[in-house]
């Protein structure tokens, strides 16, 4: 991180109840703390923790306007009606609507799929999809990942004769779509007792309650749950409740038996196949997959992953590689123009926000360059460039933790003709014409509202760890808390006074990382390889010999059949005292 963290030590658990829990289990007691403030406390909660059940799935038809949704799906397939899967071209969008795809095909061949082109149609419905569908016959269209304000546009469908069925898992608005079903569990009147569910999350549940109703086995789905692991992963959704035991399931999924697109990725990205971990998906397989809607077409994402050849897969998935590189290239130079816009003062903001723009720059990519700015000067970060259409100017926008940008998106909303997103990921569509003012009011907004505090990044820390409870058994078990994810995450640990063994050297392009061997003080002969990604500028004083306290989250990492333990570090410290 660029700028300094704030280190917090997290405070332990209930001490009785952490010490029942680790002598029932018979384990270290901190991992007992970590389970306890996971709300983990008895003998009976870890089993259910540690052994995921799809058991645990909730019940489908609890979430409203389910049955109506399933009813209309059904008279589609019977009736022979041509039904299309709409969805957008993110990973959750694409994962989304080839899942249902797929599903469907097994029962009508009535059937076709439909991903928006990002610079021609932007996020959500469009006019142009809806024309396309009845052009083409559609009598239904099924919405994923996008819809819950598409009031206009679902008009005009029903208009051309069109029904709507709309799969959402964002914040709706008061008034809702005129659709035939609105199944979200974020609506007020929803009391399906999930509600973060991913977009590809929501469709599969529209699949299992068909499923249900139509005495399909479940076991039919299980394939499909490689999918929706990408879907939870890549969109960040939190890693508690039914989306740990669906990620769990799919995570199996993708490790033992991945449909071809998905093995053709894990190819590409030159991963260990059965050992998959979400942080593969997330780093590795997910910015593959978006690559597609981000500099080419978002569709050639759903024509991979619905693919049922080998040979189709993998020449698909070359082209999305491809692409992915093309994006990696115009990434990097956009994020250097940008650094240095703020540098040298050429930005619209720069002050308790960072606005930037510049015409010229890849829509496709300022999302990325949005959240490289948050990581380089820690502020909320909007970022612009000029839209497709004459006269309108499009962006993504980034927030720090703890401060909810998409209100402040939602404070300008009568100087926007679109917005749409969470707290802390935004996009948007402006006039050229209100760019200034929307700059100047944002930011006033902005500083009315945020705090020093949430200026500066912080890293908050499960617990001190010394290197010798890093034992075999311990690894074993802190495995079984995975998949990890927002609500879950890998535990961050503290070691203090600990040094290189020697061997540090920089590795990566450019040499901005440093591998590590490292020991503790008070134990010399216990040493533990180490990676600390874009750290370099502590090459110097590590090589030195000097100790430092550091924070890490421990992984496993497998490279041609062998596994080691390694620590991520996180963050670093300097200790006062020189060797």
């Amino acid at each position: 991180m660029a700028k300094e963290c704030k280190w917090i030590l997290k405070e332990p658990a209930d001490a009785a109840k952490v010490s029942r829990l680790a002598a029932e289990l018979g384990i270290d007691s901190v991992l007992a703390d970590l389970l306890v403030k996971r709300g983990v406390e008895t003998f009976e909660q870890a089993r259910s923790f540690f052994r995921p059940s799809l058991e645990d799935l909730h019940d489908p038809f609890l979430m409203k306007d389910m049955d109506i949704a399933v009813q209309r799906v059904r008279d589609a397939i019977t009736g022979g009606q041509r039904i299309l899967v709409y969805g957008d071209y993110d990973v959750d969008g694409t994962t989304a609507v080839s899942l249902v795809y797929s599903f469907l095909r097994r029962f009508t061949p009535e059937v076709d799929f439909y991903i928006p082109d990002r610079y021609s149609e932007g996020y959500g419905l469009s006019m142009k999809g809806i024309d396309y569908a009845a052009g083409s016959g559609v009598k239904l269209i099924i919405t994923l990942d996008c819809g819950i304000k598409a009031i206009e546009k679902v008009e005009y469908a029903r208009t051309k004769g069109i029904d709507v069925i709309i799969c959402d898992h964002h914040l709706p608005e008061a008034e809702l779509p005129k659709a035939v079903a609105v199944l979200d569990p974020k609506r007020e009147d929803c009391h399906y007792p999930f509600d973060d569910l991913s977009g590809c999350g929501v469709g599969f549940k529209l699949v299992q309650a068909y499923s249900i109703r139509y005495g399909i086995p479940f076991e039919s789905l299980i394939p499909l749950l490689d999918l929706l692991v990408v879907s939870i992963s890549a969109d960040l959704v939190s890693m508690v409740g039914e989306n740990r035991v669906l990620a769990h399931f799919g995570l199996k999924q993708l490790n033992e038996d991945p449909r071809k697109g998905l093995l053709a990725m894990i190819s590409l990205s030159q991963l260990e196949p059965g050992h998959l971990t979400i942080d593969d998906i997330v780093f590795k397989i997910g910015p593959r997959i978006n690559a597609a809607g981000r500099m080419d077409e978002g569709k050639k994402a759903v024509e991979l992953l619905s693919a049922t050849d080998m040979d189709r897969a993998l020449e698909i998935g070359r082209e999305i590689n491809e692409k992915n590189n093309d994006r990696k290239d115009i990434d990097r130079e956009i994020t250097r123009e940008a650094l240095e816009m703020v540098q040298k003062g050429k930005c619209l903001i720069n002050d308790n926000a960072i606005i930037v723009y510049n015409p010229g720059w890849n829509k496709g990519v300022v999302g990325i360059v949005a959240s490289r700015l948050v990581e380089a000067f820690y502020k909320p970060t909007v970022v612009l460039t000029n839209s497709n259409a004459a006269g309108f100017i499009t962006g993504s926008a980034r927030s720090v933790a703890g401060f909810d940008l998409y209100e402040s998106i939602e404070h300008c909303a009568d100087l926007l003709e679109d917005f749409g997103g969470h707290v802390y990921a935004a996009g948007l569509t402006l006039k050229q014409s209100n760019i200034k003012e929307f700059a100047e009011r944002i930011n006033g907004f902005i500083s009315g509202k945020i705090t020093t505090e949430m200026l500066t990044p912080v890293v908050t820390i499960d617990a001190k760890l010394d290197f010798a409870q890093i034992t075999p058994k311990f690894l074993r078990l802190l495995k079984q808390f995975q998949p990890f994810g927002p609500g879950n995450n890998n535990p961050l640990f503290l070691t203090e006074n600990v040094y290189d063994g020697g061997n540090g050297r920089k590795v990566g392009a450019g040499g901005v990382h440093v591998k590590l061997d490292l020991i503790q003080e008070s134990q010399p002969y216990h040493q533990i390889p180490a990676i600390a990604f874009n750290m370099s500028e502590f090459y110097d004083y590590i090589k030195a010999g000097n100790p430092f306290d550091a924070c890490y989250s421990i992984v496993e990492n497998y490279y041609r059949g062998n596994s080691t333990t390694q620590l991520r570090i996180k963050d670093l410290h300097e200790r006062e005292e020189i060797i």
